[in-house]
């Protein structure tokens, strides 16, 4: 493991080179591992195991087995210990922010906002736990009710990616676990150690074990992908990612009629009229666009601003991403992820009018 970033955690304890199996912290019984690097550096932060199939069948087996006793803790209970979930992280947010910029690249700012991301969804669903009502309903027979009954559907497959290391699977596993589900939880090859953060914290905030399992692999994803799919224990998947993979895990869960929920692809222009106040619609794009990047979900993929006011968007916008320091995100003065020594990176956008008249091509730089 890289000694610079343990050497910098106030609490050593957060990072480790595991997969989380039924309370346990287990190497692949292939004895594979695989290198996780620093995108920025190159540096090698540490090594996680390559989870084979059987390792995923443990960590099922022990979701399955911890679901009775889970399920069987009321709503309140499994509220306060969501509650503790969103402390522990609050309490660790420079540490968590250390981990996942040095595992994902993006920058200090963006990385303690993503640990605090993920806290919100453990205290959200941690005042949800309690409320799971049901209802009850009118029926046809004038005297008859309908009782209505919410209950935990058991082991849920989830399946995060890079781009939000921590705050794709806390969103996932807070409502899963408030729910009184159990959970598997394969994260990205490329940023396993956010995830194994969230298993850390867990098992200090009192979940039992089995409850919650973490399983890493890189070059094995897609055949543990396909496994949880087709696993008759696993009841539910929920993935996000592309919409390529996202169809394929479909067609995958379709033989145990899986119920999946899938966030997939966006699809997001960003259009600017000429009665816009330019000034906003710029800083509404640098936002749009660059966050975490330009590495998300909901980033504009193409830029249209109408032809009367789009020499003076253009220049400001060129402007203000000339502003960006791109490096290593764990330097202050970093306000984007890159490679080290990037200085300035190109970036396009287009921009068009709306009417389909001229089509110009900027060159900004980040």
């Amino acid at each position: 493991m890289a000694a610079s970033l343990t050497s910098s955690l106030k609490d050593p304890g957060l990072l480790v080179e595991g997969a989380y199996i039924n309370g346990q912290w287990v190497s692949s019984r292939s004895k594979k591992t695989f290198e996780v690097l620093n995108p920025a550096s190159g540096e090698v932060i540490g090594a996680c195991p390559e989870s084979t199939l059987d390792d995923l069948n443990d960590a099922i087996r022990a979701s399955s087995q911890a679901f009775p006793i889970w399920r069987a803790l009321s709503g309140r209970q499994r509220g306060r210990i969501l509650r503790r979930f969103f402390d522990l992280i609050v309490e660790n947010k420079e540490d968590i922010g250390k981990i996942i910029t040095a595992e994902n690249g993006k920058s200090r700012g963006d990385a303690e906002g993503e640990a605090l991301f993920s806290a919100g969804f453990f205290e959200w669903f941690a005042e949800e736990a309690p409320r799971i009502y049901g209802d009850v309903v009118p029926h046809t027979t004038p005297n008859g009710r309908i009782q209505i009954l919410k209950q935990p559907i058991g082991v849920c497959g989830l399946i995060t990616p890079w781009n939000f290391p921590m705050a794709m699977g806390a969103r996932k596993i807070a409502a899963a676990l408030a729910a009184g589900c159990t959970v598997v939880l394969k994260p990205d090859g490329l940023t396993p150690f956010s995830s194994n953060v969230l298993a850390v914290i867990g098992e200090r905030a009192g979940i039992p074990k089995g409850v919650f399992n973490v399983v890493t692999a890189l070059e094995n994803t897609p055949a543990l992908g396909l496994a949880l799919c087709q696993s008759d224990i696993v009841k539910k998947i929920s993935f996000t990612g592309s919409t390529r993979v996202g169809k394929l895990l479909m067609q995958q869960s379709s033989s145990t009629l899986k119920k999946l929920s899938l966030e997939l692809g966006g699809n997001a222009p960003f259009i600017v009229f000429e009665d816009a106040d330019v000034e906003v619609a710029v800083a509404s794009a640098i936002v749009s666009k660059f966050k975490v990047t330009g590495q998300t979900c909901v980033c504009a993929n193409r830029i249209f601003v109408q032809e009367a006011i789009y020499d003076k968007f253009s220049k400001r916008l060129i402007e203000e991403v000339g502003k960006f320091h791109v490096g290593n995100g764990i330097q202050e003065s970093v306000t984007y992820g890159g490679a080290q020594g990037s200085e300035r990176n190109n970036a396009v956008f287009y921009c068009a009018s709306p009417g389909g008249g001229k089509r110009k091509k900027e060159k900004t730089y980040m």
